[in-house]
């Protein structure tokens, strides 16, 4: 991989993983490599227990442009519609992992997250935002629909009237206004998004990470179960957390009147 070529630089901070999609030529737009490239990262993640949580952001002035509109003219031009289902699959796989993992995975948004960047950052478990960060779900602008998850996530995330507005206008929507309903968690002065998520993440990398795992595996369930269902799922789990180490060191500390120690 050459030194320009898209890719995903990853770096540890103790518990906390860090993945940035370091292509700033084009405003860090996704390319399949890249797509490919978070997917594995955050599997692997999932799998490691010295690992707690996980910072998504992208290099320099913005987090996510999308796709990259050039290879797609190309992609049209010479190649037929099945290749762009295997090109969205990619995306798709992205998608599927960031709901899916048991580790919360936080965005750190600076500048722009257009397209699928907004689809991603909106896959995430917490976003932090600059705020002089814009969201913009840019598809109709080319005469498309969104993918990656974007139009799912909008319409459990936001006020019907507001999701329509995003998706059909495709015009910018600011940190402070996703905030006020809720999708944005933080906004910090503009350059300190990263320092912010970190922070978080490092904070949540420290708690009972199995059971907040758990927990988020219930939260991505709960819209599709109805409640005799979702209580089934609720005493599997917690019983597995009580009897478990966790389960163990949460109890013994609030018996003794400590702060718990779940990791080392």
């Amino acid at each position: 991989m050459s030194a320009n070529e898209p890719r995903v630089v990853e770096a540890r901070h103790g518990r906390v993983l860090e993945l940035v999609i370091d292509n700033t030529a084009q405003r860090n737009a996704l390319t399949p490599g890249v797509s490919d490239q978070l997917t594995r990262a955050l599997r692997l993640a999932d799998e490691d227990d010295t690992l707690g949580a996980v910072v998504l952001r992208g290099e320099g002035k913005h987090f996510c442009a999308g796709g990259n509109l050039k290879s797609l003219a190309e992609m049209r031009a010479s190649k037929p519609r099945e290749a762009m289902f295997e090109r969205i699959n990619h995306v798709n796989e992205l998608a599927r992992t960031l709901r899916g993992i048991g580790k919360v995975v936080i965005a750190a948004v600076e500048g722009h997250a257009a397209g699928a960047g907004f689809s991603i950052a909106l896959g995430c478990d917490l976003v932090v935002a600059a705020e002089d960060a814009v969201f913009t779900l840019s598809y109709v602008k080319i005469g498309v629909n969104p993918d990656g998850g974007g139009s799912w996530l909008i319409a459990r995330a936001l006020p019907a009237q507001l999701a329509n507005e995003l998706a059909f206008t495709a015009k910018p929507v600011e940190a402070a206004r996703l905030a006020a309903h809720g999708v944005v968690n933080r906004v910090v002065k503009p350059g300190g998004a990263r320092d912010e998520a970190l922070a978080w993440a490092r904070e949540i990398s420290e708690g009972a990470t199995r059971a907040i795992g758990r927990t988020k595996r219930l939260l991505c369930e709960a819209p599709t179960q109805d409640l005799a269902q979702h209580l089934e799922r609720e005493r599997e789990s917690f019983a597995e957390s009580f009897y478990g180490d966790e389960g163990g060191e949460g109890l013994a500390a609030f018996l003794e009147k400590r702060a718990p120690k779940f990791h080392g």
